[in-house]
């Protein structure tokens, strides 16, 4: 197996949206607005999630999944870039650039590619039933 890679000047950000920007399918996580706020302001934000996989989706499908967010976080995630897959999120991974993966749910199949990549690490487990402010602290470290 590759040594871990550790990225310090990270410059894309990969968002998901269930479990991730929203705790449950109407209720936004805590703190999601300046979790947001400071994504967009330091990195290059891409959604990585099941309600933007093309173009198409893009940008009407993941803001209206987030219309319960107030309008002013709405208009941030306008920032937020699409991408494009199929099976796996990571085939929307752009590897040569650092990066940060912001997700609660990554299939075994994903975490094999990453591993394989040496890059495991560069995805940031959300468990807000566990840490409700988990993004906060995010923004913290």
């Amino acid at each position: 197996m590759p040594a871990q890679k550790v990225y310090d000047n990270v410059v894309n950000v990969y968002l998901d949206i269930d479990g991730v920007l929203l705790a449950s399918e109407k209720q936004p996580a805590l703190h999601v607005h300046d979790f947001v706020e400071h994504l967009v302001s330091n990195h290059d934000v891409y959604w990585l999630t099941t309600h933007c996989r093309t173009a198409d989706d893009y940008p009407h499908q993941p803001l209206y999944v987030l219309r319960s967010l107030e309008p002013e976080t709405l208009t941030l995630l306008k920032q937020v870039k699409a991408t494009q897959w199929d099976t796996l999120k990571t085939e929307a991974i752009d590897f040569s650039q650092p990066f940060r993966w912001y997700d609660d749910d990554v299939f075994e199949e994903e975490r094999a590619v990453l591993r394989q990549k040496g890059l495991l690490s560069s995805w940031v487990e959300i468990d807000l039933s566990k840490n409700p402010n988990q993004l906060v602290d995010l923004i913290a470290s």
